[in-house]
């Protein structure tokens, strides 16, 4: 399946993650469908939000830690926490300081790696 970017660049999707998803509807009936969106309306949003950004803080380290680095792969993952993270600022609190310390930790660790990469070359 090919995509086309509205600046008219194409990307090729070769992996289908509907397969492998386990939250994709299309894999779960209806009842546990239901129950996922009632388990979602009862959660606090901070909690919610804070965890996916948890989970781009973990996206960008594997990249980082990849051998080679991954650091395209990494700065696109970094970028979006930062997205998250420096726009909605204190409304995460308490996460939010925990989670604006980790976004500098990668920043840091992103220019460390690519300083050594680039030396390497």
């Amino acid at each position: 399946m090919t995509n086309t970017a509205g600046n008219g660049d194409e990307h090729r999707f070769d992996e289908d993650f509907s397969e492998s998803d386990d939250l994709d509807p299309s894999h779960m009936d209806a009842q546990a469908i239901e129950d996922l969106r009632s388990e979602l309306q009862g959660a606090d949003p901070k909690v919610v939000i804070s965890n996916h950004c948890y989970g781009l803080f973990e996206l960008a380290a594997v990249y980082l830690a990849a051998v080679p680095a991954k650091l395209s792969e990494a700065q696109l993952a970094i970028d979006a926490l930062a997205a998250v993270v420096e726009g909605l600022g204190e409304r995460l609190a308490p996460a939010a300081d925990e989670l604006a310390e980790g976004l500098a930790q990668l920043r840091l660790a992103y220019v460390q790696i690519h300083a050594a990469t680039a030396s390497a070359n």
